[in-house]
């Protein structure tokens, strides 16, 4: 069986295309800047590389036909109704579905019922479905939700202390996000520890342009940093993560900006980007720490942010076999995992700093120190892969939960 993945963002998309035979990513392909100048279509795969420049992609519809084309100009596919399958990564599932879900009519209408959720993310991602099923109508289906990992999270983690109406009324609570990735890694953390990951304690950090920590009980979410939105918890690429709940009202009374503006601003202008006045992007703020001291800031206040949650998910799961870091920043950082770690050996903590200086990457590699009582991984996360098999899982009937299925990667 040959299964489509899709993500679809507001102006971009990615997709893979995975054959099941001979379990294998066949291709990749992504496409940025839909509906805007300068569109750009990449696909790879085993016959090479197409990239398409300066390309007029006015909407999704195009971009995936385009796709599609590239595919078959590659001979990647011969004819586009090779494709059995289709997954859909969907960011937001509230507190509507738990796990992945075959998609109908009434499913589509329910996760449009809580893209007030996920504004800048869940109608793009409805519109793929819409418009993967216009191209492909006689195939099934899968949502795939971001939220779906931490549906185990309890009541008293996931609940903020307002009035319940908001809760109850407008579903104001904790979700989390990155779950694919948190599933993904928690897992093959537990396989690195040679145990079931029903038998492990876990802190995943997934750290990359956005950022989240998850308290992993049990190979179970029992609490995540991201909250009712994507925007809380840790310090990331340009979001600001936890902020005094009433600084956005005190910004509007002295700016007379409107909510929607700060909100933007929170997303968009804050976190790494914010700090700095000028970097997002790591790997420029670490080129510029020596020279540059708000450089030198951003990068002791993310890691301050990363080693606090790491303190607090400690004191939850009371018992701790192992931290793993994943994302771009998580793989690739040496400094920012040596500086997050650092000074942690009273709780059980540290690190091999040659080992984590001169990593393989791409690879999963214990960093921790031989005198270390917790394990330290770094494990490049795979959600694509999560996705897929999810896919694969609900066609045959075969998935009830996450925590009761037998990934190939266990």
């Amino acid at each position: 069986m040959l299964i489509l993945t899709l993500n679809c963002g507001s102006s971009s998309l990615k997709c893979q295309l995975y054959d099941e035979a001979s379990n294998k990513i066949i291709a990749k392909a992504a496409a940025d800047r839909i509906g805007l100048s300068g569109a750009v279509i990449s696909v790879k795969s085993d016959n090479g590389e197409i990239t398409v420049k300066d390309k007029i992609i006015t909407d999704h519809k195009e971009a995936i036909e385009s796709i599609l084309k590239c595919f078959k100009d590659s001979a990647v596919l011969k004819d586009i109704n090779e494709i059995e399958a289709a997954g859909h990564r969907i960011v937001h599932g509230g507190d509507l579905f738990q796990k992945s879900t075959l998609i109908d009519e009434s499913v589509i209408q329910q996760i449009e019922s809580i893209s007030h959720l996920a504004p800048l993310h869940n109608p793009a991602n409805i519109l793929g479905i819409r418009v993967l099923q216009k191209i492909l109508p006689n195939i099934s289906h899968v949502a795939v939700f971001d939220t779906a990992f931490h549906s185990s999270i309890p009541e008293k983690a996931y609940r903020y202390a307002v009035c319940d109406e908001w809760y109850s009324k407008y579903k104001v609570r904790r979700y989390g996000f990155h779950g694919s990735s948190h599933l993904y890694v928690s897992k093959r953390t537990a396989k690195m520890l040679d145990k079931p990951a029903s038998e492990c304690n876990m802190i995943i950090l997934h750290v990359g342009n956005g950022a989240s920590i998850t308290a992993v009980e049990n190979g179970l979410s029992v609490d995540t940093s991201m909250g009712m939105t994507p925007l809380e918890g840790l310090i990331m690429g340009t979001r600001c993560g936890d902020i005094d709940a009433s600084v956005p009202a005190f910004i509007t009374k002295m700016t007379g900006k409107c909510i929607e503006e700060v909100d933007e601003i929170l997303y968009k202008k804050s976190g790494l980007l914010g700090i700095t006045g000028k970097y997002s992007d790591r790997r420029d703020i670490e080129a510029n720490m020596e020279t540059d001291k708000l450089c030198k800031m951003a990068v002791d206040m993310e890691c301050y942010r990363l080693k606090k949650y790491i303190g607090s998910y400690m004191a939850v799961l009371n018992k701790v076999d192992a931290l793993s870091f994943t994302g771009g920043v998580g793989e690739n950082s040496s400094l920012i995992r040596e500086k997050t770690l650092e000074n942690l050996e009273y709780l059980g903590i540290e690190i091999d700093k040659e080992k984590n200086r001169n990593l393989k990457r791409g690879v999963e590699t214990e960093i921790s120190a031989s005198s270390s009582k917790i394990k330290v991984f770094v494990i490049p996360t795979d959600e694509e892969i999560v996705l897929t098999e999810d896919v694969i899982a609900v066609l045959n009937g075969k998935y009830k939960d996450h925590s009761s299925y037998s990934y190939s990667f266990l």
